[in-house]
């Protein structure tokens, strides 16, 4: 194996590479000499696959065969689809990053097999432990997940190695937001707290305007735009267009001719489109990001006076609003320290370049984070068994380890069922189930007298090992929560023995009702449907045997909204 370790910027609307070359990040052309690559991914004619600009460009003629966007799914059970083939999120993202993968290697004359992957900060476990899976179906092995704002800031800290100050990394991307605050000092970059929200970035301001434009031709026509995967792709390149002139220019002319057939009619959309408007529809859009600001302040117990800089990060920062938004809301003007579309992909190369040594210890800058969301247990109280327990709360500093005593609950319990959550609620099948384990040998005695400790060590992965021990035996079990482990785990469940799950009489009529439409569907030639329903049931099977009761609930509802579609 190679030593060369690069730093990928795995985005939802562009995809780029760096790697360090005399102690400083250097960004890497791709097939197009671009430096910037176009994260669609598509099949031609032939049935191969296309990425980057060639996809984009395909995109206009076959919407049906491209994927834009993928990110936006990335840890989800969502299928895509291209042409008549179905994909995960993180099948598409590997092809997104083999194509990275190859270039790079071609560029640096050597095969590359390792990366450091930025992500957002406010992914969950989930989302990252699919970033990771994504990069080893590229053949790549994952060194870091590094968060976005955190690698903007050490592409920035590494030239202001001298500098103490307070700094709020304003993340926009594409379809993604993060914010995140960190303390510079003495060549330290820490982390103080971070939040987001993932469904907020660049696509939605575009859909502000294809909203608009929809609306004006209901108007001008009295007809409602289809929803046709052709239309939709030349408006939403019309409102890409218009947002980019619009960051320069007081007006842009939106011109579609043929939009649209009707009764042997041809119908056009014209229409002027002033910068005022555009930042009439995108106020409440700007307004979500206030919260996020916010709670990063309050969790790092930092106020507006305190913050030294307002770095710009993300190419939908470009946006001239963005910048006259934050200024209006913390009074500080933000400033463009860094090449919003290349600070991230740096950083993440800066971060490989501290891995692999080739960033030098007296220009290294020394650098820790925190986990964005709450961990911790499932317990029971006298109300409840289904209470949030926190072991390590959000914006902590790490790596980390903490633990918690809990006692037992009932006489003469001699086991004990660990279920981990990540999340912000009270409520723990509200959040984010990531594992279970049990314990046993928990000596037999009365109720409340014997403890037991779970530990929680969370790295700088943002991966948790968990465990718990039996105070007075020290005999111990865990769990470790890691994709490659939940991957290869998750295949190796029989799932035939979910009929000897505690819940199993709870779920049995769903499930034959799912085996017998899985039938209909083969016989009739759905290949689509019998293969969603499939997966699904496979699923809440998987889910009985390792009695997830909340997974298996939630998984009921998807499976009967298919069967209820089909």
């Amino acid at each position: 194996m190679n030593d060369t370790i690069i730093g990928i910027d795995l985005g939802t609307s562009t995809t780029e590479a760096a790697v360090i070359r005399n102690g400083k990040p250097v960004m890497i052309v791709n097939f197009d000499h671009e430096l910037i690559t176009p994260s669609v991914i598509g099949i031609d004619e032939a049935g191969n696959f296309v990425v980057g600009e060639r996809a984009r460009a395909q995109s206009l003629l076959a919407p049906q065969r491209t994927a834009m966007e993928v990110k936006r799914k990335i840890g989800t059970l969502d299928k895509i689809v291209l042409g008549n083939r179905r994909f995960t999120p993180i099948e598409l993202s590997a092809k997104l990053l083999e194509y990275v993968k190859t270039y790079v290697s071609e560029e640096l004359k050597e095969e590359v097999n390792r990366a450091v992957i930025s992500v957002p900060a406010y992914f969950d476990d989930i989302q990252r432990q699919a970033t990771v899976q994504a990069g080893r179906l590229a053949g790549l092995q994952v060194e870091r997940i590094l968060n976005e704002p955190t690698a903007a800031a050490l592409s920035y800290g590494l030239e202001h190695m001298d500098e103490e100050s307070h700094i709020l990394v304003y993340d926009l991307g594409g379809g993604t937001f993060d914010v995140t605050l960190l303390e510079m000092f003495d060549g330290v970059l820490e982390v103080k707290a971070s939040s987001g929200d993932n469904q907020l970035g660049g696509k939605d301001f575009d859909e502000k305007i294809i909203q608009y434009l929809k609306d004006v031709f209901y108007k001008r026509h009295h007809l409602e735009l289809k929803e046709d995967p052709f239309v939709a792709v030349r408006l939403k390149e019309e409102a890409e267009k218009c947002k980019k002139h619009l960051s320069k220019e007081e007006s842009y002319q939106v011109i579609l001719p043929m939009l649209m057939e009707k009764n042997e009619k041809i119908y056009e959309l014209d229409e002027v489109i002033t910068r005022t408007q555009f930042e009439e529809m995108a106020q409440e859009l700007l307004n979500r990001t206030h919260s996020p600001i916010d709670v990063v302040m309050s969790d790092a117990g930092i106020g507006p006076e305190e913050i030294d800089r307002v770095i710009l990060v993300g190419g939908s920062t470009r946006m001239p609003l963005v910048a006259k938004d934050i200024e209006r809301y913390l009074e500080i003007e933000p400033e463009k320290a860094v090449d919003p579309d290349y600070a991230v992909a740096q950083g993440a190369a800066i971060q490989a370049g501290i891995i692999q040594g080739t960033v030098h210890q007296e220009d290294s800058i020394i650098m820790t984070d925190v986990n964005p969301y709450t961990l911790g247990v499932r317990c029971m109280d006298m109300f409840s068994d289904d209470n949030m327990s926190v072991i390590i709360p959000r914006n902590v500093t790490i790596p980390t380890s903490r633990d918690e005593i809990y006692t037992t609950n009932w006489d003469g319990q001699t086991s004990a069922d660990v279920e981990v959550y990540q999340g912000e609620s009270a409520i723990a099948s509200s959040n984010h189930f990531l594992g279970k384990f049990k314990v046993s040998g928990i000596p037999q005695n009365r109720a409340g007298e014997e403890k037991i400790k779970i530990a929680f060590s969370y790295n700088l992965n943002g991966m948790l090992d968990v465990k718990a021990f039996i105070v007075s035996t020290g005999e111990s079990a865990g769990i470790s929560i890691n994709m490659m482990e939940e991957q290869d785990k998750q295949k190796s469940v029989d799932v035939s023995k979910w009929k000897e799950s505690s819940y199993a009489k709870q779920f049995r009529t769903v499930i034959r009702r799912a085996e017998k439409a899985i039938k209909e569907a083969k016989k009739e030639g759905d290949s689509f449907l019998e293969e969603d329903l499939s997966d699904c049931l496979n699923q809440l099977k998987r889910a009985l045997v390792e009695d997830n009761l909340s997974l298996a609930e939630e998984l009921e509802e998807k499976l009967i909204d298919l069967l209820e579609t089909e």
